[in-house]
C-alpha cells in the first residue's frame, strides 16, 4: 500500500505549531492530570503527521488538503 501524502503545506505546518504548543502546555506543566496525557497524545499525532504529510484519518474519509495537481 502507498501512502501518498494528503495535507497541504498551510495543514502541515498547522499541525506542527500546534503538536509543539500542546506538548509544551503539557511538558511545562501549565496542564495536569488525565488533560496533560490527552495534549502528549493529541501533540505526538499532529507532530508525525505534519512531519510526514499523510493523515491517516484523511485516507479513511477520503479528504485530504493537497491539491491533485502535484
Amino acid at each position: 500500500m502507498k501512502f501518498n501524502g494528503n495535507e497541504s503545506t498551510p495543514d502541515r505546518l498547522i499541525r506542527i505549531v500546534a503538536g509543539i504548543v500542546l506538548g509544551a502546555l503539557a511538558l511545562t506543566g501549565t496542564v495536569s492530570g488525565a488533560l496533560a496525557v490527552v495534549f502528549l497524545v493529541v501533540a505526538a499525532i499532529a507532530l508525525v503527521t505534519g512531519a510526514v504529510g499523510f493523515c491517516p484519518l484523511y485516507a479513511v474519509l477520503r479528504v485530504g488538503t493537497k491539491s491533485a495537481t502535484r
